[in-house]
């Protein structure tokens, strides 16, 4: 019941904030202050709907479908690379121009299911380089080039964490991590300091180590962002009383959300909105630890795993202390499949609570 409320919780402060954030952007260029909540609502009750579904799904349904999953998920990462780029990326598929969806959000779902799936199967083999890193590497290599091509930095890196948690808890030689971590760092001081490598990610970088060397490009959207935060102080200004919303910061019904959340909550607000996230991950652990078998047991790390990352991340950004990643806030960001998406995988874990062997959620 207490992983239940606080879904629901995290889901109905973020509708509240969402709309308080978005209403100005909305009015100015939709000609209409409901367009973002109007549509989120719709997908916030059907996640909703999806959530209570999937909690009565007994969920080794999805460990039976695991690879077929995976298959869908890269076709989807495949088709969406020959569509027309959308804000000069290509990660969205236009659905009949009723709503778009990122075929990454599946991708997520598809590697933490097969993962589970494949180190439950052979966990007694999992320590070795054949069962424990090789398969894995390769599909991690497969979804995370596609994701680069869209580009997607957010996902790619998500994905990657993912993978590397489930992996990690399912008993993979810790060894395995500290190669790949080295060759990674390695990797990356090489394309920081050769220009052009990944100018993408070299112009994040740049303007995250200092925003205020181009102000008005873009260090812009970091600084307005700050100064949102700062605005709130202790208290905050007031839920509908910010002033950064109205057209100064960029980006503010999606991955800037909290940023708003900071404004007009102030410190106190944004923290006990942390805390609720927070409880909802170790809740989710608590979930894991109880659950039934290994399957069970991976796929509530890996999905609660993946709320905790993004909030983490998301929050990281907008006060400056990650570079810029494009990383959505779970249960506040504005997207209606990746709502969908999301209500359905923590339905996934309540499942896993109804099925625990020792105690239910």
């Amino acid at each position: 019941m207490t992983f239940l409320v606080l879904v629901l919780s995290l889901l109905t402060v973020g509708l509240v904030m969402l709309f308080s954030a978005s209403y100005a952007y909305a009015y100015y260029y939709f000609d209409n202050s409901f367009y973002f909540i109007s549509r989120q609502l719709v997908f916030a009750v059907g996640g909703v709907a999806a959530m209570f579904a999937a909690s009565f799904v007994d969920y080794h349904f999805f460990q039976r479908f695991a690879l077929p999953l995976m298959g869908i998920s890269i076709l989807l990462l495949i088709v969406v690379l020959f569509l027309p780029a959308q804000s000069g990326v290509r990660r969205w598929i236009n659905v009949m121009d009723i709503f778009n969806f990122q075929p990454s959000e599946i991708a997520k779902f598809a590697v933490i299911v097969l993962f589970s799936h494949m180190i439950a199967t052979n966990h007694k083999r999992i320590k070795s380089f054949k069962y424990g890193i090789l398969p894995f590497v390769v599909i991690l290599g497969v979804v995370c080039g596609l994701l680069v091509l869209e580009p997607h930095l957010s996902g790619t890196i998500l994905v990657l964490l993912l993978g590397a948690i489930v992996m990690l808890v399912g008993g993979v030689d810790i060894k395995w991590f500290l190669l790949a971590g080295a060759a990674a760092l390695v990797l990356l001081g090489i394309a920081i300091m050769i220009p052009g490598v990944i100018p993408y990610a070299q112009s994040r970088l740049t303007s995250w180590l200092d925003p205020f060397a181009d102000p008005l490009g873009q260090g812009f959207q970091t600084i307005q962002s700050l100064y949102a935060i700062g605005s709130g102080g202790l208290l905050g200004v007031g839920i509908g009383k910010s002033r950064q919303k109205y057209l100064y910061l960029p980006e503010v019904q999606n991955d800037f959300v909290f940023a708003i959340v900071g404004e007009e909550l102030g410190f106190v607000g944004a923290t006990l909105i942390i805390i609720m996230f927070a409880l909802l991950v170790w809740r989710g652990f608590v979930i894991a630890a109880r659950a039934k078998d290994r399957f069970g047991m991976l796929l509530a790390v890996g999905l609660t795993s993946q709320v905790g990352l993004q909030a983490f991340l998301n929050i990281a950004v907008v006060t400056n202390t990650i570079p810029n990643t494009g990383i959505s806030l779970p249960f506040f960001s504005y997207g209606g499949t990746a709502l969908l998406m999301l209500m359905g995988e923590m339905g996934v874990v309540l499942s896993i609570s109804r099925h625990s062997a020792v105690v239910k959620e």
